[in-house]
């Protein structure tokens, strides 16, 4: 029987105990003497948020189908817990083994957004880990990352042995395979044998032997060094047989990928609590801020028959009321009506509702609509993305205001009268009547409403939700070269954008909300971030930062003053206009997309020009070099 890592008394001080106790239907147990790797999988956030998250379900289900791997999960302590943990020095531990995770071979930790830099500090930190790993030794696990912010790992390289840069189904076996070799683990020799077995194993050499396999980047292998303005001058190998440019690792076959059809259950209601049905990857569209659709290119689609099997599986395995389809464009999937009616038959009979995220409004048609709502209403959910044509156009949105007004009528007429509406201010080259075409556009939603549907017909008043986030630009986007507004004018643009709803006619009709400004910069400035930021990191996390996504935890201030004592300005890595040959920290890494495509799409946002999407006309961006998907001659074009 596994013997927990916390005592009674503590679960009962702490909130949501069920978070560290593990044991949820799903998880694997393996016993010690069959396995003779221990692979600890980390989220770097609360348990409600990382048990969310489909890419650790993935990469958990690959790893622990190795007979000689067992892979447990991990997640940040919330502040209750972690200060009790440093308070009585207990250290961080697996939720399946309630193992310390110091014990482990493998630190892996998932990277999916910039503001959770200082948890992956805490993570280590409380585990009894060296937080560079320069400081590491024989008896501390390999520390891997992984995930879209792995594609500019610099301002976090200092803190990790190395990182796996791509899709993970792919590479995994080979480095398993590799460590045996280089740990001196022969056939059948588990973790018990191992552990009276010398500690000694040439560590560096199996991380320069791991620099060799595709799509794995050992940071202490290179150099940077810098001009005297700060930018950047060089990015080199250490030695001749280090790669010089490292490429993504990508599944060509999603079909025969490893997917979680029996993916752990939680005790308690996570941010996500449902069935996720991923059925595709990469994006047809190109929309010009969007680092996932450059990143995950090609589009990639699983077959309509594997679908059918894992939905009926996971609605089975789970007991889930809900199941969400996901992908980048979820009405691009060219299967999707013929998935949506198995799933209204199955969901019907099982009362299980359907989520529909990441809908254009173009594609989106009455047809499915009222497929939907048989089983369960909710609100739906549109990304304008910017309130005029002329920004849907900068930006390569491809969504014309009859696009919009044509959809919202369809639902209209469909029977919803809730529609979210998500946009961003700070675009490049954006003006006030830009700023104030969010409003006049919600104005003109909630008018169709009123003309569209029946007064004996509507149920209430039409609810419009209308989110602006703050534009950041990422790597490996045509925005790469962008300037990023500074939070003082950010929240003037969010001042304009109030101002406009608040005198439209149906101003009562439209609720308005904003992003934090201050979070904003500091997403930016890890975003297109080099070496350098790791002291501001450490620094930052020494003098208390963590949990830094969650707004009431961010300190501004403090993260400023880490700045100035290590003599850095934050404005250089946002606002300051790059030249179009700058060297970025991260153009080391190659993602398939050349940096000609994205510099040509950088100078037609520019002139305002849009492109065609991938399905209307190839635009040469690179990512055929694959041979996969749907890019031409990769065997099928949808």
């Amino acid at each position: 029987m596994r013997k927990l890592a916390l005592s009674d008394e503590i679960l009962l001080t702490v909130e949501k105990p069920a978070r560290y106790i593990g044991g949820e239907i799903g998880s694997v147990q393996k016993d010690l003497s069959d396995v003779s790797i221990r692979f600890a999988m980390c989220f770097p956030d609360v348990y409600e948020i990382g048990m969310s998250h489909l890419g650790i379900q993935i990469l958990y289900e690959l790893l622990n189908r190795y007979d000689d791997v067992w892979c447990e999960r991990v997640y940040s302590p919330w502040t209750d817990l972690d200060a009790v943990m440093r308070r009585d020095h207990i250290p961080l531990f697996s939720l399946e083994s309630q193992t310390p995770i110091r014990e482990f071979d493998f630190l892996g930790i998932t990277l999916q957004y910039e503001m959770c830099y200082t948890n992956i500090l805490q993570v280590l930190d409380l585990s009894g880990i060296p937080l560079l790993a320069k400081d590491r030794g024989t008896e501390d696990p390999v520390v891997i990352g992984g995930g879209p912010c792995s594609y500019n790992p610099e301002p976090i390289a200092d803190f990790f042995d190395l990182f796996y840069i791509g899709e993970g189904e792919t590479r995994y076996r080979e480095l398993m395979d590799l460590y045996r070799q280089w740990r001196g683990i022969g056939e059948g020799m588990n973790v018990l044998q191992r552990q009276k077995e010398p500690e000694e194993w040439n560590r560096q050499g199996f991380l320069r032997a791991a620099s060799h396999l595709p799509g794995i980047y050992v940071p202490s292998l290179y150099e940077a060094s810098y001009h005297e303005d700060g930018t950047l001058r060089s990015f080199t190998p250490k030695y001749e047989d280090v790669p010089a440019v490292v490429r993504k690792e990508m599944v060509s076959d999603l079909d025969q990928s490893v997917y979680p059809t029996a993916p752990v259950v939680p005790f308690i209601r996570v941010t996500q609590d449902r069935i996720t049905l991923e059925i595709m990857r990469g994006c047809i569209r190109g929309c010009r801020f969007c680092q996932a659709g450059q990143l995950y290119k090609p589009l990639r689609e699983r077959s309509v028959e594997t679908l059918k099997k894992y939905a009926a599986q996971m609605m089975k395995n789970t007991g889930h009321e809900e199941i969400s389809l996901s992908s980048l464009s979820s009405s691009d999937y060219s299967g999707l009506s013929d998935l949506l009616q198995f799933l209204m038959d199955e969901c019907g009979r099982q009362k299980v509702n359907i989520a529909l995220p990441s809908l254009r409004i173009d594609a989106f048609s009455l047809d499915v609509m009222n497929k939907v709502q048989d089983v369960k209403k909710s609100s739906l959910t549109f990304a304008p993305e910017a309130g005029s044509q002329r920004m849907r156009d900068v930006i390569n949105k491809g969504l014309t205001k009859e696009d919009i007004l044509g959809g919202a009528e369809q639902a209209f007429k469909g029977g919803w009268n809730k529609v979210k509406l998500y946009f961003m201010l700070g675009l490049p080259g954006e003006t006030e009547e830009d700023i104030r075409g969010i409003g006049e556009l919600c104005n003109d939603i909630a008018m169709l409403y009123y003309d569209t549907v029946p007064k004996e017909e509507r149920k209430g008043r039409i609810q419009i939700t209308a989110s602006t986030s703050f534009f950041v630009p990422k790597p490996f986007t045509p925005f790469q070269w962008a300037p990023m507004d500074p939070p003082e004018s950010f929240l003037e643009k969010a001042g304009i954008c109030k101002d406009g709803i608040r005198s439209q006619l149906n101003q009562k009709s439209i609720r308005y909300n904003w992003h934090e400004a201050d979070t904003s910069m500091m997403e930016g400035v890890l975003a297109r971030g080099d070496r350098r930021l790791a002291a501001v990191i450490l620094k930052a996390y020494h003098k208390g930062c963590f949990y830094d996504a969650w707004s009431e935890y961010y300190h501004h201030d403090v993260w400023l003053e880490a700045f100035r004592e290590c003599g850095l300005d934050p404005a250089f890595y946002t606002t300051r206009k790059r030249s179009e040959d700058e060297l970025f920290p991260w153009d080391f890494i190659s993602c398939g997309v050349t940096r000609e495509f994205l510099l040509r799409e950088w100078k037609n946002a520019l002139a305002g020009r849009a492109s065609s999407n991938c399905r209307e006309k190839c635009a040469g961006c690179g990512v055929a070099s694959y041979g996969v998907g749907i890019c031409p001659g990769a065997g099928y074009i949808k």
